[in-house]
């Protein structure tokens, strides 16, 4: 049995959970409000304050599935009372962001400036000059924008200029050296 689907999901005070029929999922909270439909094949009970995932046989595709639907809910109950950060990092001389309303613009050291505007219900902040924080409620959201900033500029290999999340470590190479 799925060791991460058999989990029973705590649902917090404040957070109201309701399942439609099609498996719709929808998760209200102190931060917003989350929708989305779930594979029909598994079976979805709100049991007091836990909601129990349960497959219908165990074939692999339904072992896969069991554990994704379990993971899906948990992200949406921890997006509505937590939401989720991503941290990016921007290493580089000349290289900088800036932020004005939803429009970020970074600085990477191409002849142009290279503007990203925030999708809804994402939004990223500025600590300092080269210190991005993407933050929002839906997981998937804030890491595929975290992504796409990252991808602007990724971490060079041999002076480790680029873009980079704050915990991601970048394997330094040798370069050349003079042949006599």
């Amino acid at each position: 049995m799925s060791r991460i689907g058999r989990m029973p999901i705590a649902v917090p005070a404040g957070v109201t959970v309701d399942i439609a029929e099609n498996n719709k999922v929808t998760v209200k909270g102190p931060k917003g409000e989350l929708q989305r439909v779930l594979p029909q094949e598994m079976t979805i009970e709100l049991e007091g304050a836990e909601i129990k995932v349960s497959r219908p046989n165990d074939l692999k595709k339904m072992k896969s599935l069991h554990g994704l639907t379990r993971t899906l809910i948990h992200n949406m109950v921890v997006g509505v009372t937590d939401g989720f950060t991503k941290k990016l990092l921007i290493q580089g001389v000349g290289y900088r962001a800036q932020k004005d309303g939803n429009k970020l613009t970074l600085f990477l050291g191409y002849s142009h400036p290279v503007e990203m505007i925030d999708p809804e219900g994402v939004t990223s902040t500025l600590e300092n000059q080269n210190t991005i924080t993407v933050s929002g409620i839906d997981k998937e959201k804030v890491g595929q924008f975290a992504a796409e900033i990252r991808e602007k500029r990724k971490p060079e290999p041999y002076k480790g200029k680029g873009i980079r999340y704050a915990d991601e470590h970048v394997r330094h190479k040798v370069g050349k050296t003079g042949a006599k």
